[in-house]
């Protein structure tokens, strides 16, 4: 598996599951309201983008507390799901969601690491990841990761945020990500961890730089979408026919 640079890492309590812990009663809140609700549009996007056998077993990493497991399991409705997350309080969240859902004998919510999947290889026929990557430490290990659990030919699709792009609308997004988000979150959450939101996608890599990262842990990137202004990006990529070991 390739080694990532040390300056792909955040602090260690950055992003982890513990800091989702704290935050996850208002975190579906606090996610309408900060992105207007957008952030569902960009979901179905994901989902839409995730081509898949019908009856596909289809992976949603960093899952919380489950918008976009539930969004692919309306998109494939004859797919079974599982979810993976690091946060206990927003799997707990998520699987009351599916329980109110009645998706219940479809998806399956795990608790664990992107760097280390507890699952088989070529084991999923799609994977999915939103507003997750940048919140790994080693975002290469996870990419490796995502590429593991694939099956060959089975379609990787990742939502992330993004610096927005120039211009006017561009500028009016900055300014909403680097002042608005972490000051309604603070005010909402009563926490200061959405500080962190923008320190996190200010540090995250540039979309070719990103695509690079993919490439690098095997993927091979079919499109790079920005969404929004650039607020965000979807980047669709296919799992490798063979193994890197």
């Amino acid at each position: 598996m390739p080694a990532s640079s040390p300056t792909q890492a955040l602090a260690p309590s950055d992003g982890s599951g513990a800091m989702f812990d704290r935050i996850a009663a208002r975190y579906d809140l606090l996610n309408r309201l900060i992105s207007l609700g957008i952030d569902q549009r960009w979901r179905r996007l994901t989902a839409t983008a995730l081509c898949a056998p019908p009856d596909g077993h289809l992976l949603d990493v960093a899952a919380g507390t489950a918008d976009l497991t539930l969004c692919l399991a309306q998109h494939h409705p004859q797919a079974r799901l599982v979810g993976l997350d690091p946060s206990a309080a927003m799997l707990a969240i998520g699987a009351r969601k599916i329980e109110r859902a009645g998706l219940g004998n479809r998806i399956t919510l795990v608790e664990g690491d992107a760097q280390a999947m507890p699952f088989a290889d070529d084991l999923f026929d799609g994977a999915t990841i939103a507003f997750g990557i940048r919140n790994v430490p080693d975002r290469l290990r996870a990419l490796c990761e995502l590429a593991r659990v694939t099956k060959p030919g089975g379609k990787v699709a990742i939502l992330e945020l993004a610096e927005p792009q120039a211009g006017l609308w561009g500028s009016l997004a900055r300014f909403h990500i680097h002042t608005v988000v972490p000051w309604v979150g603070a005010l909402l959450s009563g926490s200061r961890e959405y500080a962190y939101l923008q320190r996190s996608i200010a540090a995250f890599p540039a979309a070719d730089q990103f695509a690079a990262l993919m490439r690098e842990a095997g993927l091979r990137v079919l499109s790079v979408q920005p969404l929004t202004f650039g607020v965000a990006t979807l980047f669709v990529a296919e799992a490798p026919p063979t193994r890197p070991r």
